[in-house]
């Protein structure tokens, strides 16, 4: 199953719990406008994509990837994913992503910058401060949208901050913003071990993926309290010894001398596949799409599964894990601090402001525990009352979806699109 084969089966399951006219299902199985063009980079042709799925609640918001399996498939899935996000956290964005096809370990500094101008000016006669407004993502970071923001600008002809977030703060960035993802993810968890009356302590975690999300996610679990005892990343993963728990500083000082976590003093080595069967207490898989199948969440060993990855539980894997009793917090949920502030980015910009650190913090404090509460309370009435992981009646993604796509639909409507 491709990521938007993946997306379309979620839709689909939550039509079960949601009224859905069909010509609005119609309209929400299929991304808005796709935008596809080539790159050419030092003699060399890459393939590019903007996909914007849904702008009934607000302007597109979305990533842009750049990862040699970037393909079209897979930014018209994280395009629906992001409307649901959005929608999730009850924030005025629809959906949409972006991405190319490349290898960027492989370009220069140069040939970054000409791709990075090269996809700004592709898509510049569809984003906008009140259109489409991009951000980093998988191999992108605020050096490469500050790129794109000034290819756009040159464009346009006029100072447009707001079009672009993530950006570096000389440019209209947002305190905050570079740890948002991982900030709002250890919230989440904390909500739903609360729930669980799972003390912070005794809770070990693995976490899958050392980038911006899976570093910021493992280093901020660490400060609350909770005991990282793994990270991987895509050349394998270490484990400390009697799960005692990593630094996870020291840990990522290794990583940028010698480009991995594996070998780190103090730690033993795993092969990537060894994670899925670690004896902790929760997973999270903070890297790409569908790395927890249905065999993989046959052996998961974990009792809880924190998506900080954009689609990374396939439904057959959802069903598996609902069965097992084990919790998976969906990742419109869990990794949607990112966008969050984003949109605090955004506001700022428009507005021009620029908040302080801790008003920034405070705001994707209660707007991460408001989704989580509102998705505990339909979980519970889904469920007839108390939510028991051996007894679960539908997984965590449900009323995730539920109350997303009820929000998406509601405001179709009062737009006119049911026909």
């Amino acid at each position: 199953m491709n990521p938007w084969e993946q997306a379309l089966k979620q839709l689909e399951q939550v039509k079960a719990y949601v009224e859905i006219p069909e010509t609005i299902y119609r309209r929400l199985a299929e991304p808005q406008n796709l935008i596809k063009g080539e790159l050419e980079v030092g003699g060399k042709k890459y393939p590019a994509w903007r996909s914007q799925h849904n702008d009934a609640r607000g302007p597109y918001k979305g990533g842009i990837r750049f990862h040699p399996k970037v393909s079209e498939d897979e930014v018209k899935a994280l395009s629906m994913w992001m409307t649901f996000k959005c929608a999730t956290v009850d924030i005025p964005y629809g959906g949409a992503k972006g991405g190319v096809a490349v290898e960027p370990r492989q370009l220069s500094k140069a040939e970054l910058e000409a791709l990075s101008r090269a996809y700004a000016r592709l898509v510049t006669p569809v984003i906008g401060e009140k259109r489409d407004i991009p951000a980093p993502d998988v191999n992108t970071d605020g050096q490469i949208m500050a790129w794109m923001l000034d290819e756009y600008e040159k464009a346009v002809g006029y100072k447009a901050p707001g079009t672009f977030t993530g950006k570096p703060i000389a440019l209209g960035g947002s305190l905050g913003r570079e740890e948002a993802t991982g900030q709002g993810g250890v919230q989440i968890l904390k909500a739903l071990l609360t729930q669980f009356k799972v003390p912070v302590a005794t809770t070990t975690v693995a976490v899958q993926g050392f980038g911006n999300v899976g570093y910021w996610f493992a280093r901020l679990a660490e400060a609350a309290g909770f005991k990282v005892v793994a990270v991987f990343d895509s050349k394998g993963g270490i484990v400390s010894e009697d799960l005692t728990g990593l630094e996870i500083e020291a840990v990522m000082t290794h990583k940028q001398k010698v480009g991995k976590v594996v070998g780190y003093k103090g730690a033993k080595d795993l092969a990537s596949e060894e994670l899925w069967s670690l004896p902790v207490t929760v997973v999270v898989p903070a890297a790409l799409e569908g790395v927890i199948d249905k065999e993989v969440a046959e052996k998961l060993q974990a009792k809880y599964v924190v998506e900080m990855a954009n689609g990374p539980v396939t439904p057959a894997a959802d069903t598996v894990l609902k069965e097992r009793g084990i919790v998976s917090v969906p990742d419109v949920l869990a990794n949607a601090g990112g966008v969050t502030v984003s949109y605090f980015e955004w506001v700022q910009n428009l507005q021009g402001q620029a908040w302080d650190l801790e008003v920034v913090q405070a705001q994707l404090k209660r707007h991460m525990e408001e989704a989580f509460s509102g998705v505990w309370r339909e979980w519970e009435r889904l469920e007839g009352g108390q939510v028991n992981p051996a007894t679960l009646k539908v997984g965590m993604r449900v009323p995730t979806y539920t109350i997303a796509v009820k929000r998406v639909v509601e405001a179709m409507m009062l737009r006119g699109n049911s026909r």
